[in-house]
Formats: C-alpha cells, sequence, structure tokens
C-alpha cells in the first residue's frame, strides 16, 4: 500500500542558541512540530514558529498587495490600542490576527518579531523602507522617544489618509480623460481594421472615384491592416520605456513634472495638490517636535513632484543658515501668497504646525472644487471628440453613397 508523501511548507521562527541569544530564520518541514523539533536538534530552542503565507494552492490565501490606506488603517489600529493600554507587541498581534490582507498581517508578524528580538519599533519599520519612508520611521522615532507613540501615530495616520485622499482627486482628474481616449482609439482601430474594409469591397463596385475623404480613411485602414503588429508593438514599448524612464531616470521624471504643473487646467490642481502636501507633512513633522531643518529634509522627500522636492532643498538650505521660513518660501517663486501670508502669521505667533495644517485644509479644499469642475468640463468635451472621430468615420464611409444616390 503506497504511503502518503507529506509536502514540505517553509516555516519562519524565532528563537534562542546555547548563549541565550535570539537567533531567528526560516526552515523547511512537513510541520511546526517537526520543525521545532529539528530545530532542538540543532540547539536552538525554538519561542514562535509560524507557516509562511501560501500566496496560492488549496486552503491557502492569494497575497495582495499592500497599499498606502493599509498603513494609514494600521497606524489608526495601533494608535487606539496603545492609547487604551494594551503593550506594543500584544497590539501588533491583534491587528496581525484581524488583518484581511495576507501580506499586511506577515508584515505586522514579522514587526512584531524584529520588536520580541529587542529593537524599537521604529528601528523594526526602518527595515521595510517599502512600505514606511523616513518620514514615518522619524516621526515614530520622536513619538517613542517623547514618549508620546500614540499620540504621533494618531497624527500619522491623518497625514497618510488626508495625502492618499489627495493623490486620489489628482489621479481622477488625470485618469479619467485618459481612459476615455484610450477607449476611444481602441473603438477607431476595430472600425478601421473590421468595418471600413466591408464599405472598401463594395465601393469597388461602384467604378467612380471616391471622394478624397473617403480614400483618406481606407489609406488609414489598410495600413492599420497591414502593419498593426508594429503598431501594437510600438506603443507597447512606448508605454513600458514611459514607466521605466519615470521610475529610473531623475531627469526624465523632472521633465515630466515640470509639464504637468503647465499643463492648462490639469497644471493648477497638481501645484495645489503640492502645496497641500508639503504644508500637510510640514504640520506632522512640527507638530512631533522635529527640527525644522529635519523637517523640511522629510518634507522635500515627500513632495511627490521633482520641482517641489528642489524647491523645498533650497529652501532648507536658505533656513539652515538662518533665513526665515515664509521668506525662504517667498524666494523659491513655487508657493502661493496665501500659503506665504499664513506661514508668516504662524512663525510670528509660535503655531506653524497649526497654519500649515489650515494651509493644507484650504488647498485640499481647493483641489476637490478643482477636480469637480474639470470632470465637468471635460464630460461633454470627451463626447464632442468621440462624436467627432466615430461621426466623421461614418461620414467618410456612407459619403461615396450619398454621392451616388445624387447622381442617380
Amino acid at each position: 500500500m503506497a504511503q502518503t508523501r507529506t509536502e514540505n511548507q517553509t516555516f519562519y521562527w524565532i528563537g534562542t542558541d546555547r548563549n541565550g541569544d535570539r537567533v531567528k530564520g526560516q526552515t523547511d518541514g512537513p510541520n511546526e512540530a517537526m520543525v521545532r523539533t529539528m530545530l532542538r536538534r540543532q540547539q536552538i530552542n525554538p519561542l514562535r514558529v509560524r507557516k509562511q503565507t501560501r500566496i496560492f494552492g488549496i486552503g491557502g490565501q492569494r497575497k495582495k498587495k499592500i497599499k498606502p490606506v493599509d498603513i494609514a488603517i494600521l497606524s489608526r489600529q495601533l494608535a487606539t490600542m496603545l492609547s487604551a493600554g494594551v503593550p506594543l507587541v500584544q497590539s501588533l498581534e491583534i491587528v496581525a490576527e484581524g488583518a484581511a490582507n495576507p501580506s499586511l498581517a506577515e508584515l505586522v508578524r514579522s514587526i512584531r518579531d524584529e520588536i520580541e528580538s529587542g529593537v524599537s519599533l521604529a528601528e523594526a519599520l526602518a527595515q521595510h523602507p517599502r512600505y514606511f519612508d523616513d518620514l514615518f520611521v522619524n516621526l515614530v522615532a520622536a513619538g517613542e522617544r517623547s514618549g508620546t507613540l500614540e499620540a504621533l501615530l494618531d497624527k500619522i495616520a491623518t497625514y497618510k489618509e488626508k495625502t492618499e485622499a489627495i493623490k486620489a482627486k489628482v489621479r481622477k482628474a488625470l485618469f479619467y480623460p485618459a481612459a476615455v481616449v484610450i477607449v476611444a482609439i481602441i473603438v477607431m482601430g476595430i472600425l478601421l481594421y473590421f468595418v471600413v474594409p466591408q464599405f472598401q469591397s463594395l465601393f469597388r463596385g461602384f467604378g467612380a472615384d471616391l471622394p478624397a475623404f473617403t480614400q483618406m480613411v481606407i489609406g488609414l485602414s489598410q495600413t492599420i491592416q497591414h502593419w498593426w503588429w508594429l503598431i501594437v508593438g510600438t506603443a507597447v514599448a512606448a508605454g513600458y520605456g514611459f514607466v521605466i524612464g519615470r521610475r529610473r531616470s531623475h531627469g526624465f521624471r523632472r521633465l515630466l513634472d515640470r509639464i504637468s504643473l503647465r499643463v492648462p487646467v490639469v497644471g493648477p490642481i497638481v501645484n495645489n495638490a503640492a502645496v497641500a502636501r508639503f504644508s500637510r507633512t510640514l504640520s506632522t513633522m512640527f507638530a512631533a517636535g522635529v527640527p525644522l531643518v529635519d523637517a523640511l529634509d522629510s518634507v522635500a522627500r515627500a513632495a511627490g513632484n521633482v520641482s517641489f522636492e528642489e524647491a523645498i532643498d533650497q529652501m532648507r538650505g536658505q533656513v539652515e543658515s538662518g533665513q526665515r521660513l515664509e521668506l525662504a518660501m517667498s524666494n523659491t517663486g513655487r508657493f502661493p501668497n496665501m500659503a506665504h501670508q499664513m506661514v508668516k502669521i504662524g512663525e510670528e505667533a509660535g503655531a506653524l504646525d497649526a497654519m500649515c495644517a489650515r494651509v493644507a485644509d484650504v488647498y485640499e479644499a481647493e483641489v476637490d472644487t478643482q477636480v469637480d469642475a474639470l470632470s465637468s468640463l471635460l464630460e461633454p468635451m470627451i463626447m464632442a471628440v468621440i462624436g467627432v472621430l466615430v461621426g466623421g468615420l461614418i461620414i467618410a464611409m456612407y459619403l461615396p453613397i450619398f454621392k451616388l444616390g445624387s447622381v442617380v
């Protein structure tokens, strides 16, 4: 009788060696009990053993990408539990157990294991720069030093929620027209590839010259039929090159960010969103007790736009040399006058964090209004463009028929 073979799985573990020092790693084995046995044979006392989350397979869960909103929720949950007096390690365990995203649960358990091995929360978060940037880590470190970790985590959650909301608004403003244009191009391609050739075979029996507009459309259709693979390949290569270039080339990203600020209608939205993000980040950092020069360094890296990042770096150099923040902002020529004045009032009143928060509120509301206005403006314009394209194609195909009817 054949024996059933047990498939090995990967287990993460943390334990102590013969000297009592904490060690961790991963081991393959059929089950948790066998892994514990193997570790003891290596003179390692296992304190915690857990199975790796499965990506695919029966009984497993599909891994999901960890989004910034997940990190915001994590911050809010930790702030709530710490405020209620729940210890940090236990709070992390509760969050991991309740996480709907297996990837987030794995990340939180990894942070918990790091803390159990003796490091601080900020040091544990710094091990995962993909999800926790320098700004996040610096704020947590400031909270741990001052004993106000729960308050700082609450501020981080608010900051993340508001910045992600403003990013979503900007993406909405840019995505909607782009998506409609892409759909229009696809529809036009389908018509030119499949529909126009049917009319072309019909026109061959007319025995008369076709109108110039119809000839142009038929020529375009023939080009697409013969070279569709080159057109599609070029479009895919251009899209891939655009994504890679923006990710890896600082100069290309800088050019795109500058162009985005100058595009009519969309440019003011991107500009106001960047001002709101700058103000919100600076307010959060300054309220946490981070010195202004250090705060500007983190704010620059969280700007989200290379032009603003360079302007904030310029401001940081001037503030470091003794210049007032409001004057440094004015010298960059990048920030609106109202932001200058409110920051000036905040500096004079000793309430810079509160004034920056108000600036962020104002420009976040402005972005909301502009995005709504843009959507209302673009909808009829896009429908008109699509109508002209599709209508022009139909007219080009029926024009010879109308001409033939008038001759008869």
